[in-house]
């Protein structure tokens, strides 16, 4: 079967080894991305190693006709979309004028804030649901009727989290509980790559992400707080202690939407603190603006600005050492009884640098992206509409999961956040 992988930066290439890998499945892959150079590279790289037939080209994935042209020209069994979160909207436009099936591993995001258009929406949304995210999954929900009109499936956010999270959450909800009441979603990066500072993933997101308000569910409605407000301590096997925080998650929303009965869910991220000085410093003299600015006659976005100076996290694989643990702690309720799970994964960096050049933030969500579009693929997880993963039976997205590198574990009654 052919899959057309949009996107070469450090998760693509992880998602591309990967699907190699499993060339029972994807038989026929072709990498495009708007650097036709570096879908070469990683071609020239698995030539010899997969039983695959690997094609490169060049497109603009905000490019709604480039991206029809290429779909069909080549005739994908589905998209996967591994570029970045502002494309996803370009990229879906033209899978559903192809009546191709759509998979991808963040939801949508805005470039620019400033649009009026789209900044209309977004103050509606503000005074709708009561946080003020620049991101969120009611752009693509909208597709859902015209997705199931012409017969395909768009499976959203199948990284880790979003993605893995929800699966462990519904697998919970499966085997575990009658009524799960709470979800507190941990992620922790034990790693360490000997930068004074770099990001993890593309610097542009994660630094929008974590600067941004946080937020979290409870009891029907959106409680907001202050970037970094609420701190916690958790120590977290195979990494040890660690200071995390709340943020505003997009798989927050799916997930009170499709988990009956939740009352509170919320995301915390580890950070040490030279990232966030690092960041509040950089914050306070507006580098992680998005409006553009005039310097010099030319116009310039100061966050892009710092993402050209910051490392390439694809570069990060050879020198990060340590290992992450993300994983759900769910409380609930089974037979009448209350009860508490851990579901998690701990992944290794070196390992996975070993195994595909990687680092691990890279591999837990490339790996992911894969295990979705090859259940989409193969008719497992293929419904028509626009669906988010925990909406699917999660039993062979776990058995894949173990399969394909991340091993996952549950502990029965482990220590939970306060």
């Amino acid at each position: 079967m052919k899959i057309l992988i949009i996107g070469c930066g450090g998760v693509a290439q992880v998602a591309i080894k990967k699907c190699c890998q499993a060339d029972d499945v994807f038989t026929e892959i072709l990498i495009a991305s708007r650097t036709k150079s570096k879908c070469d590279k990683v071609a020239a790289e698995m030539q010899g190693k997969t039983k695959a037939k690997i094609t490169t080209a060049k497109v603009d994935a905000d490019k709604v006709d480039e991206l029809v042209a290429l779909i069909n020209s080549y005739k994908p069994a589905a998209v996967l979309n591994v570029a970045l979160p502002y494309q996803d909207l370009t990229i879906m436009e033209a899978c559903l004028k192809t009546k191709t099936h759509y998979i991808d591993t963040a939801n949508y995001e805005c470039e620019d804030t400033d649009n009026p258009e789209w900044r209309a929406v977004y103050e509606k949304r503000v005074k709708e649901k009561g946080f003020t995210a620049y991101f969120d999954y009611s752009w693509q929900w909208a597709y859902h009727e015209k997705f199931k009109k012409a017969g395909i499936c768009a499976l959203l956010g199948t990284g880790f989290d979003p993605g893995v999270t929800q699966v462990f959450s519904a697998y919970a909800q499966k085997h575990y509980f009658d009524t799960i009441e709470t979800i507190d979603i941990l992620d922790c990066n034990g790693g360490d790559h000997g930068y004074a500072f770099a990001t993890n993933f593309n610097p542009e997101i994660n630094l929008r992400e974590v600067s941004a308000n946080g937020s979290y569910w409870e009891n029907g409605k959106w409680i907001e707080t202050e970037p970094l407000e609420i701190k916690r301590e958790y120590n977290f096997d195979g990494v040890g202690n660690k200071d995390m925080y709340l943020l505003h998650h997009e798989e927050i929303e799916s997930l009170a939407k499709n988990i009956k009965g939740v009352k509170r869910i919320r995301f915390f991220m580890t950070f040490g603190q030279s990232y966030i000085q690092h960041m509040n410093c950089l914050q306070n003299v507006g580098m992680l603006s998005t409006t553009p600015i005039n310097y010099e006659g030319k116009e310039i976005v100061p966050i892009q600005f710092l993402k050209a100076l910051l490392p390439d996290p694809s570069t990060l694989g050879p020198r990060t050492k340590g290992k992450t643990n993300i994983g759900c702690i769910f409380t609930g309720y089974k037979d009448g009884k209350k009860k508490s799970i851990y579901i998690y994964n701990i992944c290794d960096h070196q390992e996975c640098y070993k195994e595909v050049g990687s680092q691990a933030i890279s591999y837990t969500t490339g790996v992911p992206a894969m295990i979705g579009a090859m259940l989409v693929i193969k008719g497992i997880w293929n419904k028509a509409g626009v669906y988010n993963a925990e909406e699917f039976d999660p039993d062979p997205y776990m058995e894949a999961l173990n399969k394909y590198g991340l091993p996952w574990k549950v502990e029965e009654n482990p220590v939970l956040v306060d």
